[in-house]
């Protein structure tokens, strides 16, 4: 940086803050720093008692930290349509999603990027749903200024694909098969089924099908099978699954013909989850 008269500085980028001193009214920020000084700025600035400024001296091979953090907002984003970055703040833009998806994230790039020192992406985990409007990372230059062959390094890492990639939700309709005798008679209450209904609105699913049979797995497979006739493109059973050896909905599933993807999960509650 340098040091120059305030008069001059039209068109020189601020190496710090100016603070403004108002008694009784204001003691703040008057221009931050990275601020590009216009014009109507010296009468403004000289009446803070800023004769001489220092602003940022542009060299051949560097870069302020907004011109980086545009280079780092798009190795994240790339060319996508399904988010946009805020205003430059300070060297940092914050990816912000556009849609309801999920989050891909190219890790290996992550990390590369996150291991070049001075400069950093932050980011939700991957493979999790986000929401419209909602932030999925946020991008830091840490110095004023960066060696222009370090962000030359970034584009690399990057140049086949964006570090972020949003999937959108495709809308399904769902089918609720309630299995079990003790709900089917009506000796305990159903509250299972609302809670697959809860879940199911956050994504904006439709339930056209719902019924409820007692432990009889040809019901319960005559079931899903009418669900998918229905035009369900998701049968989502309740009950017992395995827990007593008379819970039949394991049996009702692999029945109806369907491909058994995995059975069992590391997850509490939920350990005996069908994926098929």
């Amino acid at each position: 940086m340098k040091e120059i008269r305030t008069e001059d500085a039209v068109g020189h980028i601020l190496c710090h803050d100016i603070t403004q001193i108002i008694k009784d009214e204001k003691k703040g920020v008057l221009f931050k720093k990275g601020h590009v000084v216009k014009e109507e700025d010296i009468p403004l600035l000289l009446s803070v008692g800023k004769e001489h400024l220092f602003v940022w001296e542009k060299k051949p091979g560097i870069l302020h930290e907004n011109e980086a953090a545009e280079i780092l907002y798009k190795i994240c984003a790339g060319n996508s349509s399904k988010v946009h970055g805020t205003d430059i703040k300070e060297g940092k833009i914050e990816v912000i999603s556009k849609i309801d998806g999920v989050l891909k994230i190219r890790r290996k790039a992550l990390m590369a990027v996150n291991s070049l020192g001075e400069m950093m992406i932050a980011s939700r985990h991957g493979d999790f749903p986000v929401k419209k409007e909602e932030k999925i990372a946020g991008t830091r230059i840490i110095p004023l200024v960066i060696k222009k062959d370090k962000m030359e390094r970034v584009k690399a890492i990057c140049a086949d694909a964006p570090i972020f990639t949003l999937k959108p939700f495709h809308k399904k309709k769902a089918a609720i098969i309630t299995t079990g005798n003790e709900v089917y008679h009506g000796r305990i209450e159903d509250t299972f089924t609302p809670v697959i209904r809860e879940k199911l609105a956050e994504y904006d699913t439709e339930v056209i099908f719902h019924e409820t049979f007692d432990d009889d797995n040809q019901k319960i497979t005559d079931g899903c099978l009418a669900a998918i006739e229905a035009g369900a493109d998701l049968v989502i059973c309740t009950g017992g699954m395995s827990v007593d050896p008379d819970d039949k909905t394991p049996l009702a599933i692999k029945n109806t013909g369907a491909d058994i993807v995995s059975y069992g999960a590391s997850v509490l509650p939920g350990a005996m989850f069908m994926l098929a």
